[in-house]
């Protein structure tokens, strides 16, 4: 069997990279994967949906049984080796360059073949593959032996700014943001985690007039204190061009008329938000040394917590050190919050450190563990408090609207994993 033929594009070195797709179908008709035609048509039909460009196919049945289909493509090729016997086939997809998606093409030959069970694995192969691939993945990492994959199904924005890599894309939750090869935040679930992070220690303060925000460069935690009440927000973030990008390009967070209008005002000292670009580290030590005092500091880094001995820049804003300077600015009432790390079994680590902080640092500490995202956040106030959890509850009513908390959900998510209350995982340095 052969295709009408096409002059295939000479390949590009730019795109010598690509995706390997190995992938098990279960459950499949045995006589469909006996018949040599029926499964070379299928992987016509899906090599098709994928974007593949087919330059011949050949298939042949064996005896007793079993047939192999080989695809031979622009991109690269594909196969497929059945056994009937198993009512399972083989399938292999490579593709290299932009236009074939191969996890694609495997999607849609488990739907023709009607496979009870799809499971895929993918290789990435060829060096730089996000790039030379025009951005089509984002290879994130979780924990040692961990990753995650996300594919741009496609990219608004690519660049190196002054402070990391950054990625504006769409992919299968929306338009989303990628830091150094980390996801930070999708349109479908930013507001999730924003209001996981923002409102626990919003609701804590005693009162709620003025807010510092450190990172967050989207702008929601700004808005969302506005929201609150706050008639002074104070956002410092260290990365101009990221902040201006995201305003550009996010449809959640600031507009670029939002966020020229912050920038203006932190110019002549009035509100409500205020855009400052500047170290965390080095503002809150000049704030403190003029006497400023906010009600509520608010510290929302890169997702996955480093520690302070690693050299990224923003390494120190974890430290102990950098808690205390925010202790240091809280008027009386007042409370900081950090993202503290996720609170999963294998990727505790993180929210094991910064507990032993903020138990260090502050009398009174109030998890979040988050159970709608995979982030857990602390925070804390410098006085004693007997009951924080109801504390906040009982002033919910400071957010007209919430989307993802309640009381329950703040009573539920103020027990920490029992892997950090036990007293041996508690007591580890």
């Amino acid at each position: 069997m052969t295709t009408t033929p096409v002059t295939p594009t000479a390949p590009d070195t730019a795109t010598f990279a690509g995706r390997h797709v190995l992938a098990e179908l279960r459950g499949v008709d045995a006589a469909l994967l006996g018949d040599e035609h029926r499964v070379a048509d299928a992987l016509r039909r899906a090599l098709d949906a994928g974007g593949a460009t087919v330059l011949d196919v050949v298939a042949h049945r064996f005896e007793p049984q079993g047939t192999t289909v080989l695809a031979l493509l622009a991109e690269s090729h594909a196969s497929v080796h059945t056994y009937p016997e198993a009512s399972a086939a083989f399938v292999d997809v490579f593709t290299c360059g932009v236009q074939a998606d191969p996890e694609l093409v495997v999607d849609a030959l488990g739907r023709e073949l009607e496979a009870r069970e799809v499971r895929a694995q993918v290789v990435a192969r060829g060096a730089g593959l996000a790039p030379a691939t025009g951005g089509r993945e984002v290879d994130e990492p979780l924990a040692a032996g961990m990753r995650r994959r996300w594919r741009l199904d496609e990219v608004l924005w690519r660049g190196r700014t002054e402070w990391q890599d950054m990625v504006v894309a769409r992919t299968a939750q929306g338009i989303s943001l990628f830091c150094d090869g980390e996801r930070q935040s999708t349109e479908a679930s930013q507001l999730v985690y924003h209001e996981a992070l923002a409102v626990p220690p919003m609701l804590l303060a005693d009162e709620l007039r003025s807010v510092l925000v450190v990172g967050s460069s989207e702008g929601v935690v700004s808005q969302l204190a506005v929201a609150a009440g706050a008639t002074r927000v104070d956002h410092v973030d260290i990365d101009t061009e990221c902040v201006r990008r995201c305003a550009e390009l996010l449809p959640y967070g600031y507009t670029p008329e939002e966020l020229a209008l912050a920038e203006r005002a932190a110019e002549r000292g009035d509100g409500p938000v205020r855009m400052h670009y500047a170290d965390g580290w080095q503002f809150l030590a000049d704030a403190a040394a003029r006497g400023d005092r906010w009600d509520v500091v608010i510290v929302d880094l890169p997702d996955e917590p480093v520690e302070v001995t690693d050299p990224a820049q923003h390494a120190r804003l974890y430290g102990a050190e950098f808690l205390q300077r925010c202790r240091d600015v809280l008027a009386p009432g007042g409370v900081v919050c950090s993202q503290a790390g996720c609170p999963t079994l294998w990727r505790n680590d993180t929210l094991g450190r910064m507990t032993r902080r903020f138990d260090d640092v502050f009398a009174t500490v109030m998890p979040y563990c988050s159970d709608e995202h995979e982030w857990a956040y602390l925070s804390g106030r410098v006085d004693e408090v007997d009951d924080p959890v109801e504390l906040a509850i009982s002033r919910l009513d400071r957010f007209p609207a919430l989307t993802s908390l309640d009381a329950g959900a703040l009573r539920r998510g103020a027990v920490l994993p029992f892997a950090l209350r036990a007293p041996e995982r508690v007591a580890a340095p």
